[in-house]
């Protein structure tokens, strides 16, 4: 069970209002309120279908991800890229949930538009992200 709720703030319910975050005992609970009666949902079933999400996206990208990691550390050759590489075969749900999002970036998250909207179950219905500007944007 999670400690903390990944995307505390960015969670809101069908009725667009924002889903609160609660600790009941060792475990990090989002909020809905359903017609006044407060489903509490354990945030890793949340948080564990938006990192799939990310993680399909990043999959399909990775080409490029690889390629951006590689210009930001201002490397490029053959060692970095199969580095890099390794380290996407072998990412962990498990300890990015553990390790979590730090507050700073939770909240630029949300600045650009980021919005994570649930059911009373626990279901991600929709899933609003920034797109990526086209290249020629300046």
């Amino acid at each position: 069970m999670a400690r903390q709720a990944m995307f505390a703030g960015l969670v809101y319910d069908e009725a667009g209002n924002l889903v609160n975050t609660k600790i009941l005992g060792d475990s990090a609970q989002y909020v809905v309120d359903d017609d006044g009666f407060l489903r509490h949902i354990d945030s890793e079933i949340v948080d564990r279908q938006v990192l799939s999400i990310f993680l399909e996206q990043l999959d399909a990208n990775r080409d490029t991800a690889v390629t951006q990691a590689m210009n930001f550390l201002g490397k490029d050759d053959i060692f970095t890229k199969a580095a890099i590489d390794s380290q996407l075969n072998n990412i962990d749900m498990d300890k990015i949930i553990a390790q979590g999002i730090p507050a700073q970036a939770r909240n630029m998250m949300g600045m650009v538009g980021f919005k994570i909207v649930i059911n009373f179950h626990g279901d991600v219905v929709d899933f609003d992200q920034p797109a990526l500007p086209d290249e020629g944007f300046e």
